[in-house]
C-alpha cells in the first residue's frame, strides 16, 4: 500500500508590483525626501542670515538708476518691460536680473576704498564685480529716469535697508560743470554729507529705509548726479547708487518713468507733497516712493510650489493605513 502523497498547501499570487504597497512606499519616500530638502535649501537662501548674497540697498530718494529702472519697467504680471530709453538699453545689455536684485549694487572688497579701487567709468556699478551685471548702468548718458530738486534746500534721503548693516553713508554731487555724456569720473565728485548708523523706518527687507535729512548743496543748476557710498563697519563689503537728479526748483518729482509707475508713499522730505504734472516727452511725472517685491519673493514663491508638490505627491502615491 502506497503512503498517503503529501498535499501541498496553496501558495498566495504573487502581487502585482502596482498593487504592493511596500513596493510602492520607498521610491516615493525618496521622491518626497528629495523635493522636500530642494525646498528647505531654497527656502534657507531667501530667508539666510544677511550675507554677500542678502546684503544690499541703494538710495530711494532720490532714486537710484537701478530702483527707478525697477520702477519703470514693472509691470503688473511681474515681468520687467521699461518704457525709458535708458532703461530699455540696459536690459538690452544684461536682461532682467539686475532690476529684480536693484538693491545688490555691491563690491563686497571695497572696505571704503574709492580712487584707485573702483575704476573711473565704473563708480555707478561699484567697479562692476558684485554678483549681478550692473555695467550698462555706468551708461553716460541724458535720458536716466531724473528726481528734480532744489539746491540748497533740505530733503529727507531714503537708503533701502533690505538688510542692515552699521556703517556710514558718504554723499557726493557733481561738480559744476560736470558732462553727463562723459564717464562719470572721482575728479568729478564734490563730498557734501554724511551719516553714520542713521534710524531705520521700519524692519530690513520689502519697503523698509534708513533716512536722515540733509541739506543739498547751493548754487546748483541743471542736470546733476548726487552719488552715494555706503560703507559698512562690520564687513569689507561697500554699497553705490548713482541718482540722476535735475536742480529746477523741483520737490522730488521723478520724470522718465512709465505713467502708472506704482510707487509706495515715500515722499521727499516726509510732507506728504506730490507733484504729478507731464514732462515735455509725455510721461507722467510721479511723487518718489518705493513699492518693491524683490527675488526673494519670487524665491518664496518657489518654495511654496514646492511645498504643494509633496502634498500632492503624499496624497496622489502613498498609501493610507486601514
Amino acid at each position: 500500500m502506497k503512503p498517503p502523497t503529501p498535499s501541498t498547501p496553496p501558495t498566495s499570487p504573487t502581487p502585482h508590483p502596482r498593487s504592493s504597497p511596500r513596493g510602492l512606499l520607498g521610491p516615493v519616500r525618496k521622491a518626497i525626501t528629495v523635493i522636500a530638502a530642494l525646498a528647505l535649501a531654497l527656502g534657507l537662501s531667501v530667508f539666510a542670515a544677511p550675507g554677500t548674497a542678502n546684503a544690499h540697498g541703494v538710495t530711494m530718494m532720490p532714486g537710484s538708476r537701478t530702483y527707478l529702472c525697477w520702477v519703470d519697467g514693472l509691470t503688473d504680471t511681474g515681468q520687467i518691460i521699461p518704457t525709458n530709453p535708458a532703461c530699455a538699453d540696459a536690459v538690452a545689455d544684461s536682461g532682467t536680473t539686475p532690476l529684480y536684485n536693484w538693491f545688490a549694487v555691491l563690491n563686497s572688497n571695497a572696505a571704503g576704498r574709492t580712487e584707485g579701487y573702483i575704476p573711473d567709468g565704473r563708480l555707478c556699478s561699484g567697479g562692476n564685480v558684485g554678483p549681478f551685471e550692473f555695467g550698462a548702468y555706468d551708461a553716460a548718458r541724458t535720458d536716466w529716469p531724473t528726481t528734480h530738486l532744489t539746491s540748497g534746500a533740505q530733503i529727507q534721503i531714503q537708503h533701502s535697508n533690505w538688510a542692515h548693516h552699521p556703517g556710514e553713508f558718504i554723499q557726493y554731487v557733481t561738480r559744476d560743470g560736470w558732462d553727463p555724456t562723459q564717464p562719470l569720473a572721482w575728479s568729478d565728485l564734490e563730498p557734501f554729507h554724511s551719516e553714520t548708523d542713521p534710524p531705520q523706518s521700519s524692519g530690513p527687507g520689502g519697503n523698509g529705509y534708513y533716512y536722515w535729512d540733509v541739506t543739498l548743496p547751493a548754487g546748483k543748476t541743471g542736470q546733476h548726479l548726487i552719488f552715494t557710498l555706503w560703507v559698512r563697519s562690520d564687513s569689507p563689503e561697500n554699497f553705490y547708487s548713482c541718482a540722476d537728479v535735475v536742480f529746477d526748483g523741483g520737490n522730488g518729482e521723478v520724470t522718465g518713468v512709465r505713467d502708472g509707475a506704482d510707487f509706495s508713499a515715500i515722499s521727499p522730505g516726509g510732507s506728504g507733497h506730490t507733484h504729478e504734472p507731464a514732462n515735455a516727452a509725455g510721461q507722467a511725472t510721479q511723487s518718489l516712493s518705493s513699492s518693491s517685491q524683490p527675488l526673494a519673493w519670487w524665491l518664496l514663491g518657489g518654495v511654496l510650489a514646492l511645498a504643494v508638490m509633496i502634498t500632492l505627491l503624499a496624497v496622489r502615491y502613498v498609501p493610507q493605513r486601514r
